[in-house]
């Protein structure tokens, strides 16, 4: 049997059938095969992942000081606790969890390495997926009932680069943080970092320790805040408690603090925004420029505000071993480049730390019955399914909180929904948007710019529930975790 897609190349072994396929063997992958072992005990399944390793960005990612910007009581599974004393981890220590994660539940005996998945075509009368998958050149087939796509949300070949003026005249080394040379060598060297998000302040004081200067390039400023990198509260509360129970603890508290914090900034945003500079002014050196190199020109949470452990990206500028420089390029030259301003700054590497390419469910071709399905056309339902499209979800996580904390939630979500399918003798579920006072929406409330610059690829979300995301852990958990799984929108056959 041959699918949409697979023409392009000979098949080369029979179709294997699984209850589940899930597609990619990062955080949100692991998370799902979890959730699905555990709660639906009697479903095959296989992981599909692209690369030949589990861990997804924390395998891909290898720059130097690569960390979370959550912490990890949260980004950590509900159930798996995190026990190092860290709270914000390295990207080794978050990879190291995932792969003891996989190996304790034999998850990792389910994965299928460097398996690609191209598309995926749904067939109402059969009630199934059937997936083309390339193989090391070989093309293989899947079908499923049910497909998890946990693939994140960016593209894994290739990070965003603009197209700077003259950059081919550039005579030094230029690199991406998602693609870092492993020989690469900035000891002593002047190293301009293009940037100034989450990657550029990560980057910043770790190259500095090293690194004869490090200058990090704005066009203009990010929200920054300054954080312990281990939690003082949270090693109490472990001394006294069992581990489980700690953890759960110490997760709620942050997920409160999280909330509180988030909530604060959307209804006060003038006063949270004084707060967040003025705890920057107290971090640098008297005198230092915080009004034009840390003062946004947008409202906090607009964008993601970048936590700096320890305050180590304060402490390489206090120290002067690294800048800062609000400008924007006029063009590159054969020594660095060249700005607005007419300021020059040489430099022996560049960093394009300019973010990521937006890409859902790995980029994977979908039709129903024939028919090919733009993903941006469909409006998500508790944002984990598509409108229209059966049997499948798509793991999303929120973006004023750890990423886990929502798609552990899916996962619990979809048991649910499988276990009541079985129990009712359904095949199909699919839900509908028949209500006519649905609106659209965007479906990521950020203006960040890799969201700016892919949003004509995501889906729509609705105005009122269950078609709109609330960014709220603990409003998903109720109506997530023990709402009625036959709510009158999600059709059975």
């Amino acid at each position: 049997m041959r699918s949409p897609g697979a023409s392009f190349a000979t098949l080369c072994a029979p179709m294997e059938h699984f209850d589940v396929l899930i597609v990619g063997a990062g955080i949100s992958g692991i998370g799902a095969a979890y959730h699905l072992q555990t709660k639906c005990p009697g479903k095959t399944y296989a992981i599909l992942e692209g690369r030949e390793a589990l861990g997804g960005t924390w395998d891909l990612f290898r720059y130097p000081g690569i960390r979370s910007d959550s912490d990890m009581y949260t980004l950590g599974f509900s159930f798996k606790p995190w026990t190092k004393e860290c709270a914000i981890a390295d990207g080794n220590a978050i990879l190291e969890y995932l792969i003891e994660t996989a190996q304790e539940n034999h998850i990792d005996e389910h994965i299928r390495y460097s398996q690609l998945v191209r598309s995926a075509a749904w067939s109402s009368e059969t009630a199934r997926w059937i997936l083309t998958v390339e193989h090391n050149g070989a093309i293989l087939q899947y079908s499923c009932g049910f497909l998890f796509t946990c693939g994140g949300y960016y593209n894994y070949e290739n990070g965003y680069t603009p197209d700077f003026p003259a950059i081919d005249s550039y005579q030094g080394v230029v690199v991406h943080p998602q693609h870092w040379p492993e020989d690469l060598d900035y000891k002593d060297k002047r190293v301009l970092v293009i940037g100034s998000g989450a990657t550029a302040v990560t980057l910043v004081p770790s190259l500095a320790k090293t690194a004869a200067h490090v200058t990090m390039l704005q066009r203009s400023p990010t929200y920054m805040m300054a954080r312990p990198s281990r939690d003082p509260l949270a090693k109490r509360i472990r001394r006294y408690l069992p581990e489980k129970a700690a953890y759960n603890l110490i997760r709620w508290k942050n997920v409160g603090i999280t909330m509180l914090f988030y909530n604060q900034s959307k209804s006060r945003p003038t006063q949270i925004a004084k707060f967040l500079i003025d705890s920057v002014r107290k971090e640098l050196r008297d005198g230092y420029d915080v009004d034009t190199h840390f003062t946004p020109r947008y409202a906090p949470w607009d964008q993601r505000v970048c936590l700096v452990p320890d305050g180590d990206f304060f402490k390489s500028i206090n120290d002067g071993r690294a800048s800062i420089v609000t400008d924007e390029i006029e063009t590159f030259t054969k020594d660095g480049v060249q700005l607005k301003s007419g300021e020059t700054i040489e430099a022996d590497i560049v960093v394009t730390a300019t973010g990521l390419t937006l890409q859902l469910m790995g980029g994977i071709d979908i039709s129903v019955d024939g028919k090919d399905v733009q993903v941006s056309d469909s409006m998500t339902y508790k944002a984990m399914m598509l409108s229209d499209i059966p049997n499948l979800a798509l793991w999303f996580g929120y973006t004023n909180a750890s990423w886990t904390l929502k798609c552990d939630l899916t996962s619990e979500y979809l048991c649910r929904l499988i276990n009541h399918m079985d129990k009712h003798g359904h095949t199909t579920c699919v839900p509908r948007r028949l209500d006519p006072r649905v609106e659209e929406a965007a479906f990521v409330p950020l203006n960040a710019g890799y969201i700016e610059r892919g949003k004509h690829l995501l889906p729509k979300q609705g105005n009122r529930a269950p078609w709109k995301l609330k960014q709220n852990y603990a409003f998903d958990i109720a109506s997530i975790r023990y709402s009625d799984v036959d709510d009158g929108v999600m059709e059975f056959s």
